[in-house]
C-alpha cells in the first residue's frame, strides 16, 4: 500500500491559523452518502434516535518548553507524556544533537537532565520541581506545527474542549473543538446520549510516515482509559440498533483498540498503539466526525479505511475546490463506516 496514493494538493492559504468567530459556526462537510456542504450546527440533524455520541474529554497540558545547553545552545522541548513526578518523555530540538546524561536549562533554577533516548523521544528528570509545576509556570501551549504563530491567550481555551476533564494530551481532540456548550444541550435535549473516554494525544500524532509502504510504519503509543458506563450504553446502542458515533478519530482508536483487547467486556486502562488503514474491520463505531486531515497522515488512512478511499479521496478534492479550512481550527466533515448509508433530501455536489 503506497503512501504516494494518500496525498492531496493543499494550498496553503486553506490551512486554518486561527480558530472560527465561534466554536460551532465552521463549515460542515457531509460524506456519508452524495456530498453535501452544511455547516456544524447542522449537525444535530444527523443524529437518529437511538445513537450514542461518544466524545474524549483529554485536556491538553502546556508541553512545549524552551531552554538552553550549558554551551548555550537553544534547545526546544515538545512533552510527549509525563512518566512521573520528575520525569518525562519528550521530543527535543536543537541545532545540534543531544546525547544522554547531558543537562539541559530551563530557568536559573530548573535543570533538565537527558537519561536515554528511546527511538525519537527522550527520558528527561527534573532534580528541582515536578514536571506539573515546570509546566504551570514555563509551559507553552503546544499549537501544532502548521499554525505558524505564537499561541496567544485566546487559544488557551480555544485549543480546549468545552468538555475537557482529564489532563495529559499534547494535542487537543480537535474534532471536539466545534462543540459548545449551547449545542451540546441541544444535543442532549432532543434525547441523544453523549459519553465521554480518555486518550491523552501524542506527540507522535504529527510524526510523519516515513516509509513507502504504509504498512511498515510503527505508530506511537498513546494512553486511553474507557469506563464502565461507556462500555454499558455502547452495548445498550447496538442491541437496540442504533448507531455509535465518535468524536473525532482519537475517539475512534480508543473504541477500537478496547475491542482489540477485550471486547469492549470489561472497563480499562491501556496503551494503543493501533494502525488504522484500508483493510481494517471496524467492529464498534459506526459514523464519525473528524476534521480534514494532512496529506500522508495516518488519520487520512484512519478515514479513507473508515468511509472508503476513493469516498474520502473525492470528499478532499471537493474540499479543497469549495475552500474549506483545514486541520486544527479548520472545518469537519461527517462519516459513515463504508458509506453506505444515503439520507434523504441531500444533493450530490461532487
Amino acid at each position: 500500500m503506497d503512501l504516494s496514493r494518500f496525498d492531496y494538493h493543499l494550498p496553503e492559504c486553506l490551512i486554518a491559523q486561527t480558530p472560527a468567530a465561534d466554536r460551532s459556526c465552521s463549515r460542515l462537510l457531509y460524506v456519508a452518502g452524495p456530498l453535501q456542504d452544511m455547516l456544524f450546527t447542522q449537525f444535530i440533524d444527523l443524529l437518529n434516535p437511538g445513537d450514542l455520541v461518544v466524545m474524549n474529554n483529554t485536556k491538553v497540558i502546556p508541553a512545549r518548553l524552551f531552554g538552553a545547553k550549558p554551551t548555550g545552545g537553544k534547545v526546544e522541548i515538545m512533552l510527549e507524556r509525563i512518566t512521573g513526578e520528575f520525569t518525562a518523555l519528550a521530543q527535543l530540538k536543537s541545532s545540534k544533537s543531544i546525547k544522554p546524561k547531558q543537562e539541559i536549562i530551563v530557568s536559573d533554577e530548573i535543570r533538565l537532565i537527558v537519561k536515554d533516548k528511546n527511538e525519537s523521544f527522550y527520558e528527561l528528570e527534573s532534580k528541582q520541581e515536578k514536571f506539573e509545576d515546570i509546566l504551570s509556570e514555563h509551559g507553552q501551549l503546544p499549537l501544532p506545527p502548521y499554525i505558524k504563530r505564537i499561541p496567544d491567550q485566546a487559544d488557551d481555551s480555544r485549543y480546549q474542549t468545552v468538555y475537557a476533564k482529564q489532563s495529559g494530551a499534547v494535542a487537543a481532540p480537535t474534532a471536539g473543538l466545534h462543540f459548545d456548550h449551547k449545542m451540546l444541550k441541544t444535543i442532549k435535549k432532543s434525547g441523544i446520549e453523549i459519553q465521554e473516554l480518555t486518550l491523552h494525544v501524542g506527540a507522535g500524532t504529527f510524526q510523519p510516515v516515513r516509509v513507502d509502504d504504509v504498512t511498515k510504519h510503527k505508530m506511537h503509543q498513546e494512553w486511553f482509559e474507557i469506563g464502565e458506563n461507556v462500555i454499558e450504553k455502547i452495548k445498550q446502542t447496538q442491541n437496540r440498533g442504533g448507531r455509535v458515533i465518535a468524536i473525532g478519530t482519537t475517539t475512534v482508536r480508543a473504541l477500537e483498540s478496547a475491542f482489540s483487547i477485550n471486547q469492549l467486556e470489561k472497563p480499562l486502562q491501556a496503551e494503543t498503539d493501533i494502525f488504522i488503514y484500508p483493510g481494517f474491520e471496524f467492529k464498534v463505531v459506526d459514523a464519525l466526525l473528524t476534521n480534514f486531515h494532512l496529506p500522508k497522515s495516518t488519520l487520512l488512512m484512519l478515514v479513507s479505511a473508515f468511509a472508503g478511499y476513493d469516498k474520502v479521496m473525492q470528499a478532499y478534492r471537493h474540499a479543497v475546490k469549495s475552500e474549506y479550512r483545514f486541520f486544527s481550527y479548520g472545518d469537519a466533515m461527517f462519516l459513515e463506516k463504508g458509506a453506505q448509508t444515503y439520507r434523504n433530501g441531500l444533493t450530490d455536489v461532487d
